[in-house]
């Protein structure tokens, strides 16, 4: 896939921002123990580089959310705020990624920037 030029880059990321604040919003009300999310993409390899991080306090309660039907909740609203920007994904289930700031602070000492940019 061809690059898109800076600004319909910045454009796009700023409609899947605006896009994922929704659904991570959602999620808070809905999942026991979500806190947030952030993504991260390379716009040199887009879409392939993009990678949704659904991020919760405690690792039990990851566990237990992508172990029911939380993560097919957070994978629709993930798919939902794709589709609201205008992204189009085959597989967007292999985009999306599932963390902890309980991990992060034993893996990384809390420096989320360092272990987002490992993963």
């Amino acid at each position: 896939m061809k690059a898109l030029g800076k600004r319909v880059m910045a454009r796009l990321e700023r409609e899947l921002v605006a896009c994922l604040t929704d659904a991570c919003e959602t999620a808070k009300a809905e999942i026991v123990g979500f806190t947030w999310l952030t993504h991260r993409l390379d716009p040199e390899d887009f879409p392939g580089s993009l990678r949704i991080t659904w991020v919760f306090e405690h690792e039990a309660d990851k566990a237990a959310a992508v172990a029911g039907e939380a993560k097919a909740r957070m994978v629709a609203l993930t798919r939902q705020a794709l589709d609201h920007a205008g992204i189009q994904l085959d597989h967007p289930a292999w985009h999306v990624r599932f963390d902890s700031e309980e991990a992060c602070a034993h893996g990384h000492a809390g420096d989320w920037g360092k272990r987002l940019a490992g993963r």
